[in-house]
């Protein structure tokens, strides 16, 4: 290892950590052929699209706080940063999900020996948790949104997150922020492998969702909604038992083929909450195709790991920057999403290193996403500057199971407890009542408030 990449591995290893991800996940050469393989509209001349990914991963990251900062501070941008979001504005929809999907496999064979011993979420399955997820509007930049006094949505995405992997394997991005995400899902399990197990909320619990994963030999989970595809029961409802969160029934039901001409037999789950939801709903009703020696006590409890996607999303807007309001070009602001989707990636396998190479249960350490984005921020622009690019170039030949080992060596330098994160309950609002306009407009010194211990 060079001399300077060998101090910054025992000084900055989040750092080098995170070179190291990216480097495997989004590498010049295999982004290039990503676009020339899936853009049908835009071609290559000055700008190679790899450049554009660069300075696009350095605003994901937060080491810029945007597009047009990263390009000024870029010394060989060949072209202009009018051409520059020209191409930003203008790459499809399919180049952002071939690059977070192949960003996924490429990660995926050096995630697996770092997280060897950890219990799959269902043996013998590979489950899948699908999720919609919306930008936030935009700021109305663009010359026919000038003057619109309402919000501006640039688009949304369906994401896959792979809770055993720890990775998002697909995203489906989408430019009418006001398309159903349902129309997103069907190519996904149009395209299911079998052994698959689809896990989803009630927004996706429809007839055709169900006969499509099970004609491709996959199987589903979804919450059940009151419209659709209401199945018929043909079996009384049975007590099987109690779990954590309440009572857990079960009773057989059927919905109809595709030409009507026959039944698919289905499972319906329900959990009688102890405690409501926060919605004021006392029953969860589930339905799955998972044959019966699954038992529903184990269905209700795996159901409960679709909200780790809604706590994905969070973590990904509060560590990185997901979400470029002043991107207001639908393309734009998807191929940004994109690229933090896969920036995330490469900080959860920074996070499988460190856990690989620390005890973290036994120090009862909980690895906060959010303080290793800020370790890269902190140290990755120097160290970038002090290596030679050559130095990393030797790691480009490693196998996935020798760069496991390289992440996990480089992560027994980290200090795991100051990545700790600090959970807490959710804060109380205080109901602060009635105040005159009079007492709302008052100032006061907070220095003689202190030095006098009261508020006169």
């Amino acid at each position: 290892m060079d001399a300077m990449l060998e101090r910054f591995a025992e000084r900055a290893p989040v750092a080098v950590m995170a070179r190291l991800g990216l480097q495997r996940a989004i590498s010049a050469e295999w982004v290039n052929e990503v676009f020339e393989r899936h853009s049908d509209t835009q071609y290559t001349r000055e700008l190679l699209f790899s450049t554009v990914v660069d300075l696009m991963s350095l605003v994901a990251l937060g080491l810029r706080p945007s597009l047009h900062a990263a390009a000024q501070k870029a010394y060989d941008l060949p072209v202009s940063i009018t051409a520059l979001y020209d191409k930003v504005n203008r790459v499809e929809p399919a180049v952002v999900q071939a690059l977070v999907r192949g960003g996924a496999e490429r990660l995926a064979p050096v995630m697996a020996p770092l997280r060897k011993g950890v219990a799959p979420s269902l043996p013998g399955w590979r489950v899948r948790i699908v999720d919609g997820n919306h930008l936030p509007a935009s700021e109305k930049r663009l010359a026919p949104l000038r003057g619109f006094r309402g919000a501006a949505l640039p688009g949304h995405s369906l994401v896959v997150f792979d809770p055993d992997a720890g990775l998002v394997t697909d995203l489906v991005p989408c430019e009418d922020g006001h398309a159903s995400e349902r129309g997103l899902l069907a190519p996904l399990l149009a395209a299911s492998q079998p052994g698959e197990l689809w896990i989803g909320d009630r927004l996706f619990c429809t007839r055709g969702a169900i006969l499509s994963a099970h004609a491709r030999g996959a199987a589903v989970l979804f919450r059940e909604t009151s419209v659709n595809p209401n199945p018929t029961p043909v079996g009384r409802r049975r007590r099987i038992g109690r779990i954590e969160t309440g009572v857990v029934y079960e009773q057989r039901v059927t919905i109809p083929t595709a030409d009507g001409a026959d039944v698919l037999e289905l499972r319906r789950i329900e959990l009688v909450l102890d405690t409501p939801t926060t919605g004021d709903e006392t029953v969860i009703r589930l339905l799955t195709t998972l044959p019966a020696t699954v038992r529903a006590p184990v269905i209700a409890r795996l159901y409960r790991k679709r909200w780790t996607i809604e706590g994905l999303f969070g973590r990904l807007e509060a560590a990185l920057h997901s979400e470029i309001r002043t991107l207001g070009y639908p393309r734009a602001a998807l191929l940004a999403f994109g690229l933090a989707v896969v920036a995330f990636n490469v900080l959860t396998v920074i996070e499988a290193a460190i856990a690989a190479a620390h005890d973290l249960e036994a120090a009862n350490i909980q690895v906060s996403t959010y303080y290793v984005a800020d370790d890269v921020r902190c140290d990755y622009h120097g160290m970038l500057i002090a290596i030679a690019a050559s130095a990393w170039a030797a790691f480009d030949d490693q196998s996935p199971t020798t760069l496991a080992r390289t992440l996990r060596a480089v992560a027994a330098h980290v200090n795991p407890r100051t990545l700790r994160k600090h959970p807490r309950g959710p804060k109380k609002k205080p109901r602060k009542g009635y105040a005159s306009g009079a007492a709302v407009r008052r100032h006061v010194a907070t220095a003689r408030v202190l030095r006098d211990g009261r508020i006169s």
